[in-house]
């Protein structure tokens, strides 16, 4: 279950103080600014199977379009398996209210980079969430509607393996803003891009525009000479993307340097500038900005 996290009058959140709080939450108000009304983009991010990094993209991702320049949030809505807060080092912050909803967690002293999950609704970070559909429905329709993002250029929302009910839920409650499109995440072996085919049909059948295809986990950078070796294959997104007239947004490699500073909740754009995967994913951002604003 879901605990009630303790509230005071501040609106607080450990990241920042109450006087801060006090003020975001009434320019908020004062603002008017209430669930997506002010988010310029959303995007989701989708994959047919567990396993292929999907979360690690998200994150690298909205550190990237924050690096950029822009204002991002991430609506984490794997329910099950809500891994971005530890990616981002943000720990278990209570999560407050203001009159227009929740407020999300910032993981920078500037709000350049929002998130919500339901990693910070637990009351124990080992519990498991055992559901049915309707429940899982209704906390994403909360999801959804009652968190106050206020002003973003982009809002990545993380969705579970598959295409279940909570797909369709995110998408039934998004239905008064428009969704951008989505971007598949697979890995290049013949298995993953045989379920992110089915990930394409879903879009397809519900109208979800495609943004494009990467392919995660394309060759293993060794860290001590920079060669890549192609442990799981590779090209198998890129084909993928040419059998179903989608774009190929580009390959993210296994990398060590990647791994570890998601482990560590340490921002790998800013420590790695000079690798070739900071290379992959910062021209991955800067496509699926070129799509978003065109689009």
């Amino acid at each position: 279950m879901i605990a009630q996290k303790e509230r005071d009058d501040s609106g607080r959140h450990s990241s920042c103080g109450p006087e801060c709080a006090r003020s975001q939450i009434q320019n908020m108000e004062q603002n008017n600014e209430g669930s997506l009304s002010q988010v310029q983009h959303v995007v989701l991010v989708l994959s047919g199977k567990g396993g292929v990094g999907k979360s690690t993209i998200t994150t690298e991702l909205a550190l990237a379009l924050r690096h950029a320049g822009k204002k991002v949030g991430i609506l984490d809505v794997d329910l099950c398996g809500p891994s971005i807060p530890r990616m981002l080092s943000v720990g278990r912050p209570d999560v407050h209210q203001c009159d227009l909803g929740w407020v999300p967690v910032y993981t920078d002293a500037q709000k350049s980079l929002a998130l919500m999950s339901i990693g910070f609704l637990l009351e124990d970070p080992d519990e498991a969430v055992v559901w049915r559909g309707p429940k899982k429905t209704a906390l994403i329709g909360q999801f959804v509607s009652d968190v106050a993002w206020g002003e973003l250029d982009v809002l990545l929302v993380d969705t579970p393996p598959g295409t279940s009910d909570e797909h369709l839920a995110v998408l039934e409650n998004l239905k008064k803003h428009r969704v951008d499109g989505a971007i598949l995440v697979t890995t290049p072996q013949a298995v993953s891009t045989g379920d992110v085919r089915r990930e394409i049909t879903f879009c397809k059948k519900t109208g979800v525009r495609i943004l494009g295809i990467v392919e995660n986990m394309s060759g293993f950078v060794c860290p001590h000479c920079s060669e890549c070796s192609n442990i799981f294959s590779k090209g198998g997104g890129e084909e993928l993307a040419k059998l179903t007239g989608s774009a190929f947004l580009g390959s993210v490699p296994l990398d060590p340097l990647l791994s570890a500073s998601i482990e560590e909740g340490k921002d790998f754009i800013q420590s790695f500038p000079e690798s070739a995967t900071f290379s992959a994913i910062s021209s991955i951002s800067q496509t699926l900005l070129n799509s978003l604003q065109s689009g």
